[in-house]
């Protein structure tokens, strides 16, 4: 997860944002633009106040009372907004600037148009939008605002028809201040956004190492874990191997019934598959044969998780299928054939009555071997997706919410990628799609 300092403060609304603790960059936008919105209208509303005392000059007090009304309504809609688990989009961002333009312009309409100084607040909006959207929405927003500022100065210099020096000049103040506001906008459409992008990817890029730095220390710890954990497996495991051994050697009248026999010895056999796994799980852990990675056919790749996915979980409804015709040899690295019986279990677990697994060659453009997990449950929960890869991240009680993480980090490993969705229909899908190269 990226971090992002807090930025204290009016300006803080205008650093570029990256990504919040548990919340997404959508989200943390849009709370900057409900607070800015807040606080220029109460500004503008203490300035009013003191704007009725100190001039003679009478405004539409229930025209701007009712604005003021409408804003707090929107803002009360958008805090709303930010309670709905549903993503934020750079559009949407969009809309909100547009709306407080509405407000303006009605404001504007009624209060002095281009000789109100509140106009300038356009260019207040356009460097929030150049933090906050791409630069198509940041051209389309600067070419609008300079188009009312063009608007309100033409109404004004209509309206001001006399000739005399105090009009002139006021009329040349008001080209000046319109000269003024284009400029700026372009200044900050050209340098503000390219500058607001720049900051991104290098917070982006020191976030990315960052995180890298502590996936490897996570993966070397959890590594260690998994070795401390085998080596202290194999002691008891070996000790039930050689007692099994022995009962195994009785007759059945001895053992008084000859169901029992077969009992052990199918109890043997999955001790040593317990014993097997363990010293796979040792080997890797060390290395061993790290120059040669052995590929084995599909059929066999695909028997052997099936093989194992049916005796950990006899009772559970799994349909294993192989889109291909032809059998290739594909890789078979264990932390990615745990990754995939990871993935598996997840959707056993998950599922209300069946899972379906699918391995598939595509073809196209980008050549890729693709395991597709589907399964027929509830679906993923929107604050595990919204974490989903993070280590210690899990919507059961009874799971340490690591075989995601762990995962990913072996499928990325290999030049893979892992991509979940919930599906329409209901259930999830997980995707996992191995380069070609792990293929031959």
């Amino acid at each position: 997860m990226l971090h992002t300092k807090s930025n204290s403060g009016i300006l803080g609304l205008l650093v570029p944002l990256y990504s919040g603790e548990g919340r997404s960059v959508g989200r943390l936008a849009l709370q900057r633009l409900l607070l800015l919105r807040i606080i220029v209208t109460v500004m503008s509303s203490i300035g009013l106040i003191v704007f009725q005392l100190l001039s003679p000059i009478e405004v539409p007090i229930l025209l701007i009372l009712s604005l003021i009304a409408c804003i707090l309504l929107s803002v009360v809609l958008g805090f709303w907004r930010l309670r709905a688990s549903w993503a934020i989009t750079n559009t949407e961002l969009f809309s909100h600037l547009l709306l407080d333009v509405l407000f303006l312009i009605i404001l504007l309409f009624y209060t002095g148009g281009a000789g109100n100084p509140l106009i300038s607040y356009l260019l207040v909006l356009l460097a929030v939008g150049a933090t906050l959207l791409t630069q198509f929405y940041v051209n389309v927003f600067a070419l609008g605002s300079i188009a009312i500022y063009s608007f309100f100065i033409l109404l004004e210099l209509q309206s001001d028809s006399g000739a005399s020096e105090d009009v002139v000049g006021f009329q040349l103040h008001l080209v000046g201040m319109w000269v003024i506001f284009v400029v700026s906008a372009i200044l900050i459409t050209l340098f503000v956004t390219n500058m607001a992008k720049a900051i991104r990817e290098r917070e982006s890029n020191l976030a990315k190492a960052r995180e890298t730095e502590m996936l490897n220390e996570q993966l070397v710890a959890i590594g260690t874990l998994a070795a401390g954990t085998a080596h202290a497996l194999g002691t008891p495991l070996s000790t039930m191997a050689v007692l099994l051994t022995e009962l195994n050697k009785q007759s059945p009248e001895e053992l008084k019934n000859s169901e029992i026999k077969a009992d052990i010895s199918l109890l043997k056999e999955q001790v040593g598959r317990c014993k097997n796994s363990l010293n796979q799980l040792i080997r890797y852990y060390h290395k061993e044969n790290e120059d040669r990675e052995e590929k084995v056919q599909l059929t066999t790749y695909v028997n052997d998780i099936k093989d194992y996915i049916i005796n950990i979980h006899p009772s559970a409804s799994v349909e294993f299928m192989v889109d291909s015709n032809a059998n290739p040899n594909i890789s078979s690295n264990l932390s990615v054939k745990h990754a995939i019986i990871n993935i598996i279990e997840n959707g056993i677990k998950a599922s209300t009555n069946h899972v379906d697994v699918l391995f598939k060659w595509v073809e196209g453009e980008q050549k890729h071997f693709e395991i597709a997990v589907n399964d027929d449950g509830p679906g993923i929960p929107t604050e595990v997706m919204e974490n989903m890869g993070e280590p210690f991240k899990s919507s059961r009680k009874d799971s340490m919410g690591l075989g995601i993480f762990l995962a990913n980090a072996a499928i990325q490993k290999l030049g893979g990628t892992i991509e979940m969705f919930n599906l329409k229909m209901g259930g999830a899908l997980t995707l996992i799609k191995l380069p070609a190269s792990t293929v031959s």
